[in-house]
């Protein structure tokens, strides 16, 4: 309790600071309750309009004419690997195996779809909660944090559903053990593959955001991380290929580049904070 309350008597709001730990609480509740408001508006939206975000979203990637398979079809013949990356017949079969799992299932999709579309929100909640302990010069360097978190977090989202899905949906369903086993997937096992991959992918592209703010802390530098950059890509290519299993590099390169270009970013933020670090200094000794 008494931690947090140091943390609030830091900022640059003084009546927010003079605000007791239960003040605090009663405040977080408000921001709470909002957020969980705007998840239950997003839900709604879902919910209304479900037959487009469930089976043109949703099972978009088990469809053979989605977009990205066009895009890797075209690819594979431009490079002269001929209807190797093409999608045609994909012809995916799905099942229901328990009685009310079609139904528990909608409102999975619509809390899920739900969060998604509220996250600006949410997170502009959170940050409204954060922001009055920050002093009012880590506020002005703090500015448009609402608008790069969630920028970050739909381009991982949007990279996670046209790139990393298409790939893992399209090596399991022409991936056989033998040619009498066919492959029969259930909705659920479908939607908790589907859906860990793409809100991993909205949070895995939060890592310049989440060095920017280590290096702020000293917890990293930009000199650590390009020290360590070869062992980085080395992971990052081992994410790359249990993330698409298939035996092709281009899909494992497709997936490793974006990772390494945020790598990279990371680095040069951790530049530009001990840059702005160092002529703090300069002029608070000057």
């Amino acid at each position: 309790m008494a931690l947090l309350g140091g943390l609030f008597r830091r900022g640059g709001n003084g009546e927010r600071a003079e605000m007791s730990f239960i003040d605090h609480l009663d405040v977080m509740r408000g921001h709470l309750f909002r957020a969980v408001i705007a998840i239950l508006v997003g839900s709604v939206i879902v919910g209304v309009f479900n037959k487009f975000f469930i089976k043109q979203v949703l099972l978009g990637p088990t469809h053979s004419d989605f977009p990205t398979y066009g895009v890797l079809c075209r690819v594979g013949k431009a490079l002269n690997l001929g209807n190797s990356l093409c999608m045609e017949g994909l012809g995916i079969k799905m099942q229901s195996t328990q009685v009310g799992a079609q139904f528990s299932m909608f409102f999975t999709i619509v809390f899920i779809g739900g969060i998604i579309i509220a996250f600006p929100y949410i997170f502009y909640e959170f940050w409204s909660f954060v922001k009055p302990a920050l002093t009012p010069k880590e506020q002005k360097k703090t500015r448009g944090a609402v608008f790069w978190v969630s920028f970050l977090f739909f381009l991982g989202v949007a990279f996670g559903y046209f790139v990393i899905a298409p790939y893992t949906i399209k090596f399991f369903a022409g991936f056989q053990l033998d040619e009498n086993i066919e492959n029969i997937w259930t909705i659920s096992s479908y939607v908790d593959t589907i859906i860990p991959l793409v809100l991993g992918a909205g949070l895995a592209f939060q890592l310049p955001l989440v060095i920017f703010f280590l290096a702020k802390v000293g917890i990293v530098t930009a000199s650590y991380l390009a020290r360590v950059r070869k062992y980085s890509i080395v992971v990052i290519f081992i994410i790359a290929a249990i993330i698409t299993p298939g035996p092709d590099i281009i899909s494992q390169m497709t997936v490793a580049l974006p990772l390494f270009l945020l790598y990279e970013i990371s680095i040069l933020l951790s530049r530009r904070v001990e840059k702005e670090k160092k002529k703090e200094e300069i002029e608070e000794w000057s």
